[in-house]
């Protein structure tokens, strides 16, 4: 079985990153969406998946989002991730949300809604998704440092709002989002 799952869909800066994870031994106990566990327990529990799992990251870049759209930098980055976990196209594969971006291939998908709490597999890779994806934007922020990706990872918060309106936009911003462009109209 395979769990798949994404973070930093809605970002307006950074990659996109699709997770697949495959569980090796017995999964740790208190997994969760990752949304709904607070960092320190994220943290503890990545340290715990990362020994039962196998994982593989699909990461697209904010031109590649740019250029694709969202629905194809999905789909790409689904591809990503199971092009390089290497799983069988008849493998039984868990994707949380409710639009199957597998690739044809992939003939055993199910999508469902809130796999990320239902599932331990999915909820597996929710959480590796978010620290490691979060972790990229903290080194990130060494090199914007007026933005603050180490607070809000990218996401659109008043701060990064605030930063757009000041320095305008970055090469790691997705121009395609619409306060991104707003930003460039200025």
């Amino acid at each position: 079985m395979i769990g798949i799952d994404e973070v930093g869909r809605g970002c307006w800066a950074g990659p996109l990153l699709v997770v697949a994870a495959q569980a090796r031994s017995d999964l740790p106990t208190g997994l969760a969406d990752s949304k709904t566990l607070s960092k320190n327990t994220r943290n503890k529990i990545y340290a715990e998946i990362i020994r039962s799992c196998s994982f593989s990251e699909g990461w697209v870049q904010p031109e590649e989002i740019d250029n694709l759209g969202l629905t194809q930098a999905m789909k790409l980055g689904v591809a990503r991730a199971l092009l390089t976990i290497g799983v069988d196209h008849d493998e039984d594969i868990i994707m949380d949300g409710h639009i199957n971006y597998c690739p044809s291939q992939y003939v055993n998908v199910q999508t469902v809604v809130k796999a990320d709490s239902l599932h331990p597999i999915v909820s597996a890779a929710s959480i590796y998704a978010k620290v490691t994806r979060d972790a990229h934007m903290t080194r990130l922020a060494q090199f914007y440092p007026m933005y603050g990706f180490e607070h809000h990872a990218g996401y659109g918060t008043e701060l990064h709002r605030s930063a757009l309106r000041v320095h305008g936009v970055s090469k790691i911003h997705r121009l395609s989002y619409k306060p991104v462009k707003a930003s460039l109209a200025t």
